[in-house]
């Protein structure tokens, strides 16, 4: 897919870069049907709202797998009169729900930190030249491995666990356009029963060690 293209595209409907390229891939190239493709996903309406601010919203729980995974979330809006309906309610409930079974680790690429998507790129490289890739091909399969990843540990770029044809960007880019506010997920905890508790006793136990002395 050019270059220009999806520059144009996003200069028409304000989407992201890869909403435009997964658009001009659906619609073998051509624009106007692009648009439409992005405009039935609801993505270039909510494209258009996204720098609208958002300070209204809610902090929401959800208790999975009885009692077991625990989710916090804040998800936000315009106005606290969306915020107070079923639509925005039921919508905070079901990305509840999808973080609880699909475990991200960020909301969005941009907040992965540089050295986690590096470590990632050399464990992927090592995996290339252990298969033995042709070296002249491994770095686009490493960078497809990476945009895998992405779509692994960042919850906008996930598989909706409850229509695995859209993603999370695509179901909450619908719910703006039906809502009609700027819509954003801005943070989330998961929490496992036990889950990390080995890792808090081991330094606790380092830390007793070192106050005397190892003995």
């Amino acid at each position: 897919m050019s270059a220009s293209a999806i520059k144009d595209l996003r200069q028409r409907t304000g989407a992201g870069i890869l909403d435009c390229k997964k658009a001009l891939t659906e619609s073998d190239g051509n624009i106007d049907q692009a648009i439409d493709w992005l405009r039935a996903k609801g993505i270039a309406k909510a494209a258009k709202k996204a720098g609208r601010a958002a300070t209204e919203g809610m902090v929401t729980s959800y208790i999975h797998a009885g009692g077991k995974i625990g989710v916090l979330l804040e998800i936000n809006c315009e106005t606290d009169f969306v915020a107070l309906t079923d639509d925005f309610q039921s919508l905070a409930h079901d990305i509840s729900m999808h973080i609880a079974a699909a475990a991200p680790e960020y909301v969005r690429r941009e907040e992965v930190p540089a050295e986690a998507a590096e470590k990632e790129k050399k464990v992927q490289l090592a995996r290339v030249i252990e298969e033995g890739k042709p070296e002249h091909i491994a770095e686009k399969i490493v960078e497809g491995r990476i945009t895998k990843w992405f779509e692994e540990v960042c919850l906008l770029d996930q598989k909706y666990v409850k229509d695995d044809k859209k993603t999370v960007r695509e179901m909450l880019g619908e719910a703006v356009g039906k809502m009609g506010e700027n819509i954003q997920i801005r943070r989330f905890s998961r929490f496992v029963l036990g889950e990390g508790l080995e890792k808090k006793s081991d330094d606790l136990a380092a830390e007793v060690a070192k106050m005397t002395g190892g003995n």
